[in-house]
């Protein structure tokens, strides 16, 4: 068993056993930056977490053979307890949440669901819907076209970095990170990128990365930039719904706090109910957990899959809670908010200005 920082020979060890095994969604970010690799002892499998306030924040579930799951997630866990901490799965699935439905020693809490697409049938949504077709066409019209790029000419690409750049400009929050890591273009390896260009430059792009046991697709980002129209987000989709046909699955990850989907009874904890659900309700300035639901919801997705947090104690704390908001945060929680509030009392101070300033002049 080894732990690491993500060298050359270890992303590459990494990426040679998500292609064997990577069955969670969330399998394939763990070659993003910032996230740590433990192997077992045999070397067959991975997984890849963050350590927050020694909490191993994993990034979905271990990759593994599957009859080696539950075996490689003890082992795991083993070592974590024997360093003095402990271990939380994050956007864990319906194989790793089979493990622990009803075992004593662990917790689980519902995190939301992600809607899932066969884009072999792809070509029947658009065309049932009218409202879907007339966003691909608004987009058209202001001269928008979607092509996939090669990975060679997309990787690091100042464009597509351009894109990136401003659409991270209008987010509510600085810069997340974890399973949202937007610096995804220095390391593509097996991803493909579609990207949207109006009258030849570039103004949004999407990303889509394997998930290899279930012939899928995650679709982990799709960027607008400044001069993206309405629809471009929409036709990047429908682009990439296209291409990936030949595949069997395809999902647009994780609507957090979402109540689609089949679910079991809730498990989680009331103050975690009333916290989550006070977020839903008043934290559309940082993230908009509704309209996310409503855009991927648009779709018509086939299904809805609901994704869980488990925890290796028999009571999810809120350590957790604050170990995954540091995991995301790449530090204290609290000084992204903090930090958040104030660029956000800064905006509100700069729109006073500009609307008092010309009548103070009048």
């Amino acid at each position: 068993m080894t732990n690491s920082d993500a060298g050359v020979a270890d992303l590459q060890r990494v990426r040679e056993l998500i292609l064997h095994f990577g069955w969670n969604a969330t399998c394939y970010q763990i070659l993003n930056p910032g996230i740590r690799h433990w192997f077992s002892e045999r070397g067959d499998a991975v997984v890849g977490y963050v350590l927050c306030h020694d909490v191993r924040v994993v990034a979905g579930a271990p990759v593994a053979p599957r009859d080696r799951l539950a075996q490689v997630a003890e082992e795991f866990c083993r070592e974590a307890r024997h360093r003095g901490e402990r271990v939380c799965y994050f956007c864990a699935e319906e194989r790793l949440g089979s493990l622990y439905a009803t075992a004593p020693s662990h917790s689980w809490v519902s995190l939301g669901a992600q809607p899932s697409w066969d884009p072999a049938l792809w070509p029947a949504i658009p065309a049932h819907h009218a409202s879907l077709r007339a966003q691909f066409n608004r987009a058209r019209n202001k001269g928008v076209e979607v092509t996939e790029w090669s990975r060679e000419h997309a990787r690091g690409n100042p464009e597509l970095q351009r894109c990136l750049r401003e659409w991270l400009a209008t987010r509510g929050l600085p810069p997340l990170h974890f399973l949202i890591e937007p610096q995804t273009l220095d390391r593509l390896y097996d991803r493909r990128v579609f990207v949207a260009q109006r009258n030849g430059i570039a103004c949004g792009f999407l990303v889509a990365s394997p998930i290899p046991q279930r012939r899928g697709w995650l679709v982990e980002q799709f960027v607008r930039g400044s001069g993206a129209p309405n629809g471009t987000a929409e036709l990047m989709i429908d682009t990439a719904m296209r291409a990936l046909a030949d595949s069997s699955y395809v999902t647009l990850g994780l609507s957090p706090l979402s109540h689609r989907g089949e679910r079991p009874p809730d498990r989680n904890p009331i103050w975690l109910r009333l916290m989550l659900e006070w977020v839903r309700a008043h934290g559309r300035r940082f993230y908009n957990f509704g309209g996310l639901e409503r855009f991927k919801a648009k779709f018509d997705p086939v299904s809805w899959e609901p994704i869980y947090a488990i925890a290796n104690q028999p009571t999810f704390s809120p350590v957790m809670l604050y170990a995954i908001a540091e995991a995301f945060a790449a530090g204290s929680p609290i000084a992204l908010v903090a930090r958040a509030l104030g660029d956000a009392l800064r905006s509100e101070a700069r729109w006073l200005g500009d609307r008092v300033g010309p009548v103070g002049r009048r």
